[in-house]
């Protein structure tokens, strides 16, 4: 249910829960007035009367508005003058409109808290099924020192073959003994025959 109330000069459109901010009445922050001048009050699209209709409503605090500067000048005449203004207002809270109070339901706050009381222990089971990192795997943060990895394994030089070396012009052992033994044969002096030297 809503109403349209005249305070302070003003008009405002108000419904249980609301809050406003009207002209300064008196009273202390909360205390309990009543609005009496109400111009319309209607639920949804149904209009009520407003004879002998009420808003209730209670004082939240008593503040004032922005600054305001009022500057006047006459230029060429010497005349300036400065002025501030603050006004003084009033916030309301509106408890009931012609008795009628803010519904709240006690269905619609009952499961409002029960996920809360299912939702705490998901982290819990999340961190239970989620395997442990190790320290090899776990994220390094911003600010951590790098680890330091282990050197690896300097490759030890593989023995050079054996054909390489003799490519290279250096004749193997075996081949020097075969040439040696095929000069000495070839070169030699005939040996003291007599049958030759009779023949010679």
């Amino acid at each position: 249910m809503f109403a349209i109330v005249r305070t302070g000069g003003k008009q405002y459109r108000v419904a249980p829960g609301d809050k406003i901010v009207v002209e300064k009445l008196d009273g202390n922050a909360g205390d309990s007035i009543t609005l009496s001048d109400v111009l319309l009050a209607g639920d949804g699209s149904d209009l009520k009367g407003t004879d002998g209709l009420t808003v209730a409503a209670e004082i939240v605090a008593q503040a004032k508005a922005d600054k305001v500067v009022i500057f006047k000048k006459r230029r060429r005449h010497n005349y300036r003058r400065k002025k501030g203004h603050r006004q003084q207002h009033t916030i309301l809270k509106i408890v009931s409109v012609g008795g009628q109070t803010e519904q709240k339901s006690a269905t619609t706050a009952a499961p409002a808290a029960a996920p809360a009381q299912t939702a705490a222990p998901a982290p819990a089971q999340a961190a239970a099924s989620a395997p442990a990192q190790t320290s090899s795997d776990a994220p390094a943060f911003e600010g951590a020192a790098p680890t330091a990895k282990a050197p690896r394994k300097a490759k030890s030089p593989s023995p050079a073959p054996e054909d390489a070396v003799s490519a290279e012009g250096v004749a193997p052992a075996d081949a020097g003994t075969e040439a040696t033994t095929e000069v000495s044969t070839s070169d030699a002096a005939p040996a003291n025959n007599p049958s030759e030297g009779q023949q010679a």
